[in-house]
């Protein structure tokens, strides 16, 4: 089940990933003859699409159910690759990569989220984790994709088209697989149909004492959950619940902001303005996505011994550093032979720390800071801001390239690593080894106590104290 849910992680990481081998050929004046900024709106469109996507995909799930929902997904996938790949102009081709976008920012909600449901719990970290394997593969897959229509057919100016079109044959699979993929027990009993629930929970637990008894303890949970009332934008007022969305948000910014999509979109473009051919350039790119594959894989089994903070300040120090040395290669090695291979050594490295260190850290602090009444709201303004800063990335990048240079871009970036580290050593708390209650209410206390004495706050304490 987890395998067919998570090829929504697999489109994800395909769809963001195709283009960076693509933009180099749609570019030329022969095919979509793209300006910087349509190229950074080419590339990013779909980052605007997936924050929307990301909004309103929890709400959808939860009115239809997630099985529907990941079918209409894979709709969505399919239709919007398919208009992708035969766009007739640049217009046209950012419109589809919006359209496209609401998909890829549905599934990195509800994949998970269905994921969460079904598992036990103890094997629910591993599931979880699997869909951002499953992502880094997906970059990975259309990486080679790219390489290999690119090395067979080197004089076919439009192959690009056929790389987009690829995405097309995970989108049908995902479509016919979750036909035959229950519909989560969780989501049910929601919707108060406990016998189906348990009917579908049965065969995936093979245990019927076992079945009852999660049934149970969902409806429990379920109707304590609807006692609790879920923090609004109103409460934004209390300073202990500003500090806590400004700490996710500032999370969701630091975590792009590194710079992670100039390699995952750009880095074919990248390494051949360095000097390396288009083919060359196109294999090189290989190593950046099992890189990340492996990385990700790392990072996994880092997450249950390093701690949180160490993890987060290694990784941002380490993408600062390998940014550091692309800068310093770019500018003292201009003419020479090593530029190229010193360029996708750092390239490797950057995405090493990132996605072993930074990526992972920030997605479970993010599910560790927010208590369950702030979680819809904290989640939903963090995620779409991370999407946000996506979006700013992917579509500044081509045009600060035609403005200030390689040199200048990519100082500006090392800059943000900067900030980026002094908000993490200022603001990320750690949660490594706490329970949830722990780091909420460790987290109150270095806020202002004035309103302490507010019902919605004393909620929270019984809650918690419950």
């Amino acid at each position: 089940m987890a395998l067919v849910v998570t090829l929504g992680g697999l489109l994800f990481g395909v769809d963001t990933g195709v283009i960076n081998g693509a933009i180099p050929y749609m570019a030329t004046k022969q095919q979509l003859d793209l300006t910087p900024a349509e190229e950074g709106l080419v590339t990013s469109g779909i980052t605007l699409g997936a924050a929307i996507g990301a909004l309103v995909a929890g709400k959808l799930a939860d009115r239809y159910g997630r099985k529907r929902l990941l079918i209409g997904l894979a709709l969505i996938f399919f239709s919007g690759t398919l208009m992708c790949s035969l766009a007739p102009n640049a217009i046209l081709m950012i419109i589809f990569r919006f359209l496209l976008g609401l998909a890829v920012g549905g599934a990195s909600v509800i994949v998970p989220t269905y994921l969460a449901e079904i598992a036990t719990a103890a094997i629910r970290g591993r599931l979880v984790t699997q869909n951002e394997l499953m992502i880094t593969g997906g970059q990975l897959l259309a990486f080679t994709v790219n390489a290999l229509l690119g090395t067979f057919f080197p004089h076919v100016a439009s192959i690009w088209r056929y790389m987009i079109a690829f995405g097309m044959i995970p989108s049908v699979m995902l479509f016919v697989g979750m036909h035959f993929v229950p519909e989560s027990p969780r989501w049910l009993v929601m919707k108060g149909k406990v016998t189906t629930a348990l009917k579908v929970l049965k065969p995936i637990r093979l245990n019927g004492q076992q079945s009852q008894h999660e049934i149970q303890s969902i409806t429990d949970a379920l109707k304590k959950n609807r006692d609790i009332r879920q923090a609004s934008l109103a409460d934004l007022r209390h300073p202990w619940i500003r500090r806590l969305v400004l700490i996710g948000i500032g999370l969701g910014i630091v975590q792009q902001f590194v710079g992670i999509n100039i390699m995952m979109y750009y880095g074919t473009s990248i390494l051949m303005k360095v000097g390396f051919g288009h083919q060359a350039a196109l294999l090189a790119n290989i190593g950046n996505g099992l890189t990340s594959f492996i990385a990700t894989a790392v990072g996994m089994q880092l997450m249950y011994t390093v701690r949180r903070r160490r993890m987060l300040l290694t990784g941002i120090t380490g993408t600062a550093a390998s940014m550091a040395a692309i800068t310093l290669a770019i500018l003292f090695l201009k003419n020479s032979p090593l530029l190229p291979y010193l360029v996708i050594a750092s390239t490797m490295s950057f995405l090493a720390f990132f996605q072993s260190c930074v990526s992972p850290t920030t997605w479970v602090l993010l599910s560790e800071i927010f208590p369950q009444s702030l979680r819809g709201l904290g989640m939903g303004i963090s995620t779409f801001c991370l999407w946000l800063a996506n979006f700013v990335v992917g579509f500044t990048f081509p045009v600060m390239l035609a403005h200030w240079g390689g040199i200048g871009t990519f100082a500006f970036f090392i800059g943000c690593n900067v900030l980026a580290l002094l908000f993490a050593i200022s603001f990320v708390p750690e949660t490594q080894g706490k329970t949830l209650e722990q780091v909420q209410l460790e987290l109150r206390g270095t806020t202002n106590h004035r309103h302490s004495h507010h019902h919605f706050v004393h909620h929270q304490q019984m809650r918690w104290q419950n």
